[in-house]
């Protein structure tokens, strides 16, 4: 399994729990999306798999590995192989494109070459061809400040794709962008995905989108996975439940009996 978590939980240091018994298993391959309300638990599950957060009990394993029984620097080798789209990525305003989306092989490099890349840009060509499959080839020696927020969620993806890992987690990564691109983007992150045989798992802010693109739904609500199954199998009830005391926009009359959309997060 590229994913196995048995039971495990995450408490705050202020002791507040976000995650409870979380049960999941991701083969090598599965693409699933991650939603649910605000507030779920999303988020830390996938720092979580991102071993950004070490969980307060039960058992990870990533590829094959227990995270936190490596040393220290066998778990930055695990995290090179790990890819995570940051829902705003965490790009220097001033930092050009071409030195961010190649900062994606930084967990490879020696720290040598990874200061040659800050000076001169090792790899134009192949950042390039990262930037261009999301449309951007043209903002190659663009500054990070001077683009848009979809611009730069799609930088981010950009600078993943180009980290080429064995695991790849998105957290929320298409919500700065409109419903059209959106979509385009997160049929390109499972198309990647496929080709190259990897896991995928994304948290996604409107249920429309992960219904659409991905084979796999997990609900969360309240810390603790409620459903997974097939994007085919899920429930407009299952749904209703799972965003509870959520503003759902219903879907009109005529389209009764498509799944209700959620309000973007």
């Amino acid at each position: 399994m590229s994913v196995r978590l048995a039971g495990v939980g995450f408490v705050h240091a202020n002791g507040v729990q976000t995650l409870s018994d979380i049960e999941l298993s991701v083969a090598p391959g599965e693409r699933v999306a991650v939603i649910g309300p605000s507030g779920a638990g999303k988020t830390t599950l996938l720092n979580l798999l991102a071993t950004r957060l070490r969980p307060s009990h039960g058992r990870l394993e990533l590829l094959g590995e227990q995270p936190w029984a490596l040393s220290s620097r066998a778990r930055q080798r695990l995290r090179a192989r790990i890819g995570l789209v940051h829902q705003a990525p965490p790009l220097p305003p001033r930092q050009r494109v071409v030195t961010a989306v190649g900062a994606g092989r930084i967990g490879r490099w020696s720290t040598l070459r990874a200061l040659a890349n800050l000076v001169h840009p090792l790899d134009r060509g192949g950042v390039r061809d990262a930037l261009a499959r999301l449309d951007l080839a043209d903002k190659l020696f663009a500054r990070c400040d001077q683009l848009s927020g979809g611009q730069l969620q799609r930088v981010g993806i950009a600078r993943v794709l180009y980290q080429s890992p064995e695991l790849m987690l998105a957290d929320e990564p298409v919500s700065a962008m409109d419903p059209i691109l959106a979509g385009h983007t997160l049929a390109l992150l499972n198309r990647e995905a496929a080709q190259r045989g990897i896991s995928l798992l994304a948290s996604v802010h409107a249920v429309e989108l992960a219904l659409e693109h991905f084979p796999r739904i997990v609900g969360v609500r309240d810390g603790r996975i409620v459903f997974d199954r097939p994007a085919a199998e899920v429930t407009a009830a299952e749904l209703q439940a799972l965003y509870a005391n959520a503003q759902l926009q219903q879907a009109p009359e005529s389209h009764a009996p498509l799944q209700p959309i959620i309000p973007r997060c």
